[in-house]
């Protein structure tokens, strides 16, 4: 994942968290249709970023070198008694 696609992917969920708040979604389906319309704000604003820039912000890149699954987990503390 490189900037760009974190810029879009924050700005899809800020502006769902903004309509959530300003329609009152308490519901499920309230807060879908939400989650949807923000999605759609951040893919159209992808979209015509992409057609500016001449190519696509999705990469296959990965934002972090190595997988954190493979990362060396820290030893648990001990209890002290």
């Amino acid at each position: 994942m490189n900037d760009l696609e974190l810029i879009f992917a924050m700005l899809g969920e800020r502006v769902s968290t903004e309509i959530t708040r300003t329609k009152d979604a308490q519901l499920f389906n309230e807060c879908s249709i939400a989650a949807k319309e923000g999605g759609e704000v951040a893919g159209n604003a992808r979209k015509d970023a992409e057609k500016k820039i001449g190519k696509p912000i999705s990469t296959q890149d990965n934002y972090l070198e190595k997988p954190q699954s493979s990362m060396r987990k820290l030893p648990k503390k001990q209890k002290q008694p």
